[in-house]
């Protein structure tokens, strides 16, 4: 049991890490608790994380080798660790958001390869296409979640697993042959990314790997590291969600960085915010289409 100080949302600082709806990693009991599994470096655990809010208490239960591990690890999850000293929000959008969201932080898992290889699979593809490939993978091989899970659940594999995954599971996830070298090279240097002591050192290791760019270093840094600076450069929807919420109008990526260069330190904390306020553009023209790899 852990009582967090201040406000805090359960639900939207875990919510980051599902991938889409029938993730095999993450599940909601009803509106009473969340479910997640995870590779910890002690091995698979499976995780609920449930609310008493009569004591202001979050309450944790966890199955596994790596139980232990997960549960000391839970108060950083939920952003126990999350600093928002210096981030002062104007008035306006990110203002009235912020106090829409009292409960809102960002958290950090402290397993960067579990948060590479979904990034990876959502290079440059709608969410769906990505969430696929990641629910048919988990399926293909992650092992059975420990614990008495609502459904069927799956826990991560292990690096040595996925550099083993062959062409044509790649093939059948529907993840072309760039995104897969991306991910079984990745693993064989997990060792090391997940040794990295800070977001920095993170980033520079990550952006060394071939097919690893600024998103995906940063999409990495915000679940492991809970890195509230780590905006996501290069995202196709973003910058123009940004703009709106901010201006009124769309614009790119580097009409978003001088958007948010006077939150620098709290970017992606500022980009978290407009996602939550709503604010979306009017939709013009057709939406990007999901390709299926697997019938190429």
């Amino acid at each position: 049991m852990w009582r967090p100080e201040g406000p805090l949302d359960v639900g939207l600082a875990l919510a980051v890490h599902r991938r889409g709806s029938g993730d095999p990693a993450w599940r909601r009991e009803g509106g009473a608790a969340v479910w997640r599994t995870t590779r910890t470096p002690d091995g698979p655990a499976t995780l609920r994380v449930s609310v008493r809010a009569a004591e202001g208490a979050v309450v944790g239960v966890a199955w596994g080798s790596g139980a232990d591990w997960a549960l000391d690890a839970l108060p950083a999850m939920l952003g126990a660790d999350d600093d928002a000293s210096g981030f002062a929000a104007a008035a306006g959008v990110i203002r009235d958001t912020a106090r829409r969201f009292p409960g809102f932080r960002i958290g950090r898992s402290g397993r960067v390869f579990e948060a590479l290889v979904p990034a990876v699979l959502e290079q440059k593809v709608v969410g769906r296409e990505a969430f696929r490939a990641w629910r048919w993978l988990l399926r293909r091989y992650g092992e059975p979640a420990p614990g008495p899970t609502p459904e069927e659940m799956r826990v991560f594999p292990p690096p040595e697993v996925w550099r083993a995954v062959p062409s044509w599971d790649w093939h059948r996830a529907g993840a072309e042959a760039v995104r897969a070298r991306t991910i079984v090279n990745a693993a064989r240097h997990a060792g090391k990314l997940e040794a990295a002591a800070e977001s920095g050192q993170a980033d520079r290791l990550l952006r060394a790997l071939p097919g690893i760019g600024v998103w995906t270093s940063a999409e990495i840094r915000q679940r492991a590291y809970g890195d509230p600076d780590a905006v996501s450069v290069g995202d196709y929807h973003l910058p123009s969600l940004v703009g709106w919420a901010l201006t009124g109008e769309k614009t790119d990526d580097a009409g978003m960085l001088e958007l948010l260069a006077p939150y620098r330190g709290h970017r992606h904390r500022v980009a978290r915010l407009v996602e939550l306020s709503g604010l979306r553009p009017p939709p013009r023209g057709p939406r990007m289409a999901a390709r299926d790899y697997r019938s190429l």
